[in-house]
């Protein structure tokens, strides 16, 4: 493999940070990732496990010269159980292929991200990934079943457990989920697969203010219950953002925000009735200024690629510094304001969008150019605001290598004490993906 080729593995996704990495490694099956893993250990090699490269933290590519041990050859579906809907699968399967696979048999991943194209589902589970289907299925801790995960001197831990109750002794899958590979390198998941909705709609409304936003939001809950999906909002600095960026305008015309609402059911003619019933009160109660609705496949895809391309335009950027939080959500859209006021003139704009069913905000400063100064500006000041508003300064991507520093300010000393004591009783020697989550690991 020429430099060229590493390339890939030594840079993020949004070219954020890079690594310099000489060796990339593609186990094929967890006896070989085990020998991998024991032969590092034993000689004090760090590894940076890695996915489909996705993060936006950081997270999946090495500081320094870390060996990375890739999943892409593991993506072999194991077994599925249709009737109890259970998935076994390798790590480096792609997230849209399992989606794709799980069609054929009526069922569908409990998962759905912009990037499902390429992310790996081993990495959406060591980063405990979101997404907008979560207001419906909830996270990953929630929808793993079972895994296998190797320790750092090789020792494979067998959790793949297929049953959705077990409460034999200490829950132990929960330690890898979300722990950025810090604590394991995950090999297999069972996953829990929902049969796949015969009925969607989606509705893309045009609101003049945020409290409306949050009154509509309200009457979605109440009035479309158990059908609702996903409820997603975009600012009108994101709209402009994805005309100028991605070319695509919004078939609503111009809002101060656009709130994208999702329903999955088995069916049709009741779904349509509550959609229909749910948009008849908005209207009245002069909550929305327009709106579209879609139920078939190809105008409701139309509609979600306007939300889900929006980071398709970050390249198309001299900068944009990404941030993922999670807010209550009466403060949900203050924090925009605030970066705004914080901001000023030194940025091009400052927008923000994000999955509004569970409090999830992207907020996005983007730059003619990246300045370290303008970095040092931004942060730690959002974290901080984030912390003060009480939030979560990583809603589902993890804290990799560029929020660890700020770890202090999410979690109190006690637990940072209980994670590192983990840490050390897990991988005493530090050799799984170094630097990620703490400051000085």
């Amino acid at each position: 493999m020429d430099l060229c080729d590493l390339e890939k593995y030594n840079v993020d996704w949004y070219t954020q940070v890079r690594g310099c990495s000489a060796i990339v490694l593609k186990p094929k099956t967890t006896e070989e990732v085990s020998q991998i893993l024991s032969f590092c250990d034993k000689n004090r090699l760090a590894v940076c496990p890695q996915g489909g490269n996705t993060s936006v933290v950081g997270g999946s590519v090495p500081v320094f010269d870390e060996i990375i041990v890739s999943t892409e050859l593991m993506n072999e579906i194991i077994s599925l159980d249709e009737t109890s809907g259970i998935l076994v699968c390798q790590a480096g399967c792609i997230l849209e292929n399992l989606n794709n696979y799980l069609a054929d048999r009526g069922l569908i991943v409990p998962l759905d991200l912009g990037c499902k194209g390429t992310c790996h589902i081993g990495g959406n589970v060591s980063t405990n990934a979101g997404g907008m289907r979560l207001l419906r299925y909830g996270n990953m801790h929630g929808n793993v079943i079972g895994l296998e995960a190797v320790k750092a001197n090789g020792e494979v831990i067998d959790c793949l457990n297929t049953l959705k109750k077990d409460n034999t002794g200490y829950h132990l899958k929960h330690l890898f989920i979300g722990s950025e590979g810090s604590l394991g390198f995950i090999t297999k998941i069972a996953l829990h697969c929902p049969p796949r909705s015969k009925s969607r709609n989606v509705a893309l409304l045009g609101l003049q203010d945020f409290d409306k936003v949050l009154r509509t939001f309200r009457k979605a809950q109440a009035q479309l219950g158990e059908i609702l999906s996903a409820v997603d909002v975009m600012d009108s600095v994101t709209m402009d953002f994805i005309e100028d960026k991605n070319h695509q305008q919004s078939p609503i015309g111009s809002h101060p925000f656009h709130l994208l609402i999702e329903t999955s059911g088995s069916n049709e003619v009741h779904d349509s009735e509550k959609v229909n019933n749910f948009l008849d009160d908005v209207i009245n109660s002069n909550l929305i200024s327009n709106g579209t609705m879609a139920s078939e496949p190809s105008k409701i895809e139309a509609i979600w690629s306007i939300r889900e391309n929006v980071s398709n335009g970050y390249k198309k950027c001299g900068a944009v510094f990404y941030y993922d939080v999670s807010l209550p959500i009466e403060h949900y859209y203050s924090l925009v304001d605030d970066m705004r006021n914080h901001m000023g003139d030194k940025c091009e704009r400052v927008f923000g969008y994000g999955h509004l069913g569970d409090s999830n905000l992207h907020l996005q400063i983007e730059m003619k150019e990246y300045r370290k100064e303008l970095k040092d500006y931004v942060e730690p000041y959002i974290f901080k605001r984030t912390a003060e508003l009480k939030g979560s300064i990583s809603a589902e991507h993890g804290m990799g290598f560029i929020k660890g520093k700020y770890l202090n300010l999410a979690k109190p000393a006690s637990s940072i004490a209980l994670m590192r004591e983990l840490k050390k009783i897990l991988d005493p020697n530090g050799i799984l993906n170094p630097y990620k989550i703490f400051p000085s690991h």
